[in-house]
C-alpha cells in the first residue's frame, strides 16, 4: 500500500482522525493528502483540536449522526471557514434504540438482544439498509466534493459505520479498490481509535462482575468488521450489478462528476 502520513495527529477529543491521502487507486495512482478526511464526532473538541482542524482549511464537514446520537453527544465544536452539512443516515429512533441499549440495558437484555449473532446481524442489516434506503445522501455527498467541498471532513459518533460507509462509497469512486478500502475500514480497531463504551449510572455494569460479558456482548456493536462492509458491497453487485452501475444509477453521478472528482482528489504516484 502506498505510504501514508508518517505521524497522526495528537487529538484529544476526537477519536480515529486520519487522512485517506496515500490511498492507492486501481490505476496506479494515489489519493491526494490533505483533502478528504474522516473521524468521530466534533463535539467533545479541545481548543487544540479545533485549532489543528481550522489548520486543514476544512471547507465541509459532513455530520451523519442522527438527533438521538447528538442529543447524547452534543452538537459540533464550530470549524471555522467549513460549513457544517447535518446528512443523518439512520433515524433517530433507530439511534435512541442503540443507546438505551449500550447504556442502560441489563445484561439479560443485551444476551436476548445480541447473542448467537444476532449483534453481528444487526450491524450487517445497517450497512445493507444504508447501501439501499441512503442513496440520495451519498450522492450529495459525492457531488460536493465534486465542486465546492474540499477540503471535507466526513464523520459520524465513532467514525466508523456511518462515515466508514460513506468514506468507502467516495474512494470507489475514485476508483480505490476494495481490498484497499476494506483494509483502511478496519483500521477504525486500533484501540487508540475506538469508540469508549459507556454505561449509564444506574445500569449493570463492571461493579456487578460482568465487565467481561458485557464487553463481550456489545463488541459486534463497537467493532468494525469485514463482514459489515463486505454485505455493503454484496449489495452494490447484488442491485446495480457493480460499481460502476451504482455509481451512475443509484448515486447520479455524471460523467463530469466523476472527472471533477478524479481532478480534485487523485494524483500520480
Amino acid at each position: 500500500m502506498t505510504e501514508r502520513w508518517t505521524e497522526e495527529p495528537s487529538l484529544t477529543g476526537v477519536r480515529n482522525f486520519r487522512d485517506m491521502g496515500g490511498l492507492p487507486t486501481a490505476d496506479g495512482r494515489r489519493v491526494r493528502r490533505g483533502l478528504l478526511f474522516r473521524s468521530g464526532h466534533l463535539a467533545h473538541a479541545t481548543a487544540e483540536d479545533r485549532a489543528f482542524l481550522e489548520g486543514l482549511g476544512l471547507r465541509t464537514v459532513f455530520d451523519f449522526r442522527n438527533a438521538a446520537d447528538q442529543a447524547i453527544e452534543g452538537p459540533d465544536v464550530a470549524v471555522a471557514g467549513a460549513r457544517n452539512i447535518s446528512l443523518p443516515l439512520t433515524e433517530p429512533d433507530d439511534g435512541a434504540a442503540f443507546w438505551a441499549l449500550v447504556r442502560e440495558g441489563s445484561v439479560v437484555e443485551l444476551r436476548a438482544e445480541l447473542t448467537d449473532g444476532r449483534g453481528e446481524a444487526r450491524m450487517v442489516a445497517m450497512y445493507r439498509t444504508m447501501i439501499l434506503a441512503r442513496t440520495a445522501e451519498h450522492g450529495r455527498v459525492l457531488k460536493i466534493l465534486s465542486r465546492e467541498g474540499l477540503p471535507a471532513l466526513l464523520h459520524c459518533s465513532a467514525g466508523k459505520d456511518r462515515a466508514g460507509l460513506t468514506i468507502a462509497v467516495v474512494l470507489l469512486a475514485l476508483g480505490v479498490s476494495r481490498e484497499v478500502i476494506l483494509a483502511d475500514y478496519l483500521e477504525s480497531n486500533a484501540p487508540h481509535r475506538r469508540y469508549p463504551v459507556r454505561r449509564g449510572p444506574g445500569a449493570e455494569g463492571w461493579e456487578a462482575g460482568v465487565a467481561e460479558e458485557i464487553t463481550r456482548l456489545l463488541a459486534p456493536m463497537f467493532d468494525a468488521r469485514a463482514e459489515y462492509l463486505t454485505a455493503a458491497f454484496d449489495h452494490i453487485d447484488e442491485d446495480w450489478g457493480g460499481t460502476e452501475a451504482y455509481l451512475s444509477d443509484a448515486l447520479g453521478l455524471t460523467p463530469e462528476d466523476r472527472e471533477r472528482l478524479d481532478d480534485r482528489l487523485v494524483e500520480d504516484a
